[in-house]
């Protein structure tokens, strides 16, 4: 079950290293081995990106991957093919699947749903679909998949508890107010923030710190307080400046995750 995959991926290494590349950037093949590689080389869990022509929350990097790999002509059904390539290739960690509401929706619900399981993917990150706003796709998914939920520094507590109690797999923490992107320094708050999700949260639930983390040094600091490190602007800046994706990636992953191994 993709759930129990997840679970499994936390407790098998800590901190769990989960870097994020958008299906078909540079090109789509390129990333089918880019995101094979690093798995083979240090990631515990990988978000793959389903490329959106209105991506609200990226910054600039996976702004411009995303639009090269729409450009290339790359679609939710070639990014659900490519998660079914990578299971035949013996990738067997757990594949979230990050996207935006509007091409799942337009799939159809149930729809998505089975060709997702099919393909092999174990949960599903929607930056831009509110818990307030989740419980048709909740419903349609059944269990099947985890909807990962998601939490900002801003996030009042009574909706933090709200959201904490919904949390499937794993949380994913924003350690920043704003897009992802690289930032030069952790947030001098990021303790405070996993303190108060941990006093919300239930007992053990892993909590993932994403947005910011540029660097293997920044990727230590955060493992050393969080259970899983997410890494996106960065890794997509290393593969897309590559002659050779496959090689970068492979040499991205190996050092956070040796970093992360120190931490």
């Amino acid at each position: 079950m993709p759930l129990a995959e997840i679970e499994q991926a936390f407790l098998k290494r800590k901190p769990a290293f989960m870097p994020y590349l958008p299906v078909g950037y540079p090109t789509l093949p390129g990333s089918i081995d880019a995101i094979e590689a690093l798995a083979k080389n240090g990631a515990d869990l990988i978000e793959v990106g389903i490329p959106f022509s209105d991506p609200l929350a990226d910054g600039p990097v996976i702004q411009q991957a995303t639009q090269t790999a729409l450009a290339n002509g790359v679609t939710l059904g070639h990014v659900l093919e490519g998660v079914a390539e990578l299971r035949r290739r013996g990738v067997g960690i757990p594949l979230i699947l990050m996207g935006y509401y509007n091409p799942i929706f337009r799939r159809g619900l149930t729809a998505f749903r089975d060709s997702a399981q099919k393909a092999g993917a174990d949960g599903l990150i929607i930056p831009d679909l509110p818990p307030e706003e989740s419980d048709e796709l909740t419903a349609a998914l059944g269990g099947s998949l985890p909807l990962i939920r998601m939490l900002a520094p801003t996030t009042s507590p009574r909706r933090l508890e709200r959201i904490s109690r919904q949390a499937e797999g794993f949380l994913y923490l924003v350690s920043v107010t704003g897009v992802t992107g690289t930032r030069k320094k952790v947030s001098a708050g990021l303790p405070d923030f996993l303190a108060r999700v941990r006093a919300a949260a239930p007992k053990g639930l892993p909590l993932c710190v994403g947005f910011g983390i540029a660097s293997p040094e920044q990727a230590a600091e955060v493992g050393r307080i969080a259970e899983g490190v997410i890494v996106g602007s960065a890794c997509v800046r290393a593969v897309g400046a590559a002659s050779d994706p496959a090689r970068a990636a492979a040499e991205f992953a190996a050092a956070f995750r040796a970093a992360l191994d120190g931490a």
